[in-house]
């Protein structure tokens, strides 16, 4: 399955001194794109709080590849490329591409699913489960140790 895409407006607030994107907001539009893919499957932020659970981020790694400036769209692909066998931890790619096709950062995440009650990371409830079998993966998703 290809991944899912989202597109991104650069807006004045994501821009720095130099006139170009500022390094934080390439993170924020991969959580842009997380939060759009999970919604897609019916998992909305208003869900993860009824749920009582969230996404936790461990990691965060981007390679910036080409510059982008204010008067530029990004569109950011979703796609798993690891999962615990029961979904507890997991790791996503973002590829960040202008709109004249120039990919211009990836940013990978390793993250797990926290319980806001219990302030611990725990297998994810049903819904979330689900989602995560619904979206995309990699060609070179790999199971990730552990059993949950």
């Amino acid at each position: 399955m290809a991944p899912i895409t989202t597109t991104c407006e650069v807006r004045w607030a994501d821009l720095d001194p130099n006139g170009h994107a500022r390094h934080t907001a390439f993170m924020d539009w991969a959580t842009h794109s997380r939060l759009a893919a999970f919604a897609s499957q019916g998992v909305t932020t208003g869900r993860f709080q009824e749920l009582g659970v969230g996404p936790v981020i461990f990691r965060e790694e981007t390679d910036y590849l080409r510059e982008v400036g204010g008067e530029d769209r990004i569109t950011v692909g979703f796609e798993f490329t690891g999962g615990s066998p029961a979904w507890k931890h997991f790791r996503i790619r973002h590829v960040l591409t202008r709109l004249d096709g120039v990919h211009c950062a990836t940013v990978v995440v390793r993250g797990a699913w926290f319980d806001l009650r219990e302030r611990k990371v725990v297998v994810p409830p049903e819904p979330i489960a689900l989602a995560c079998q619904a979206l995309p993966r990699s060609a070179d998703f790999e199971v990730l140790g552990g059993r949950s």
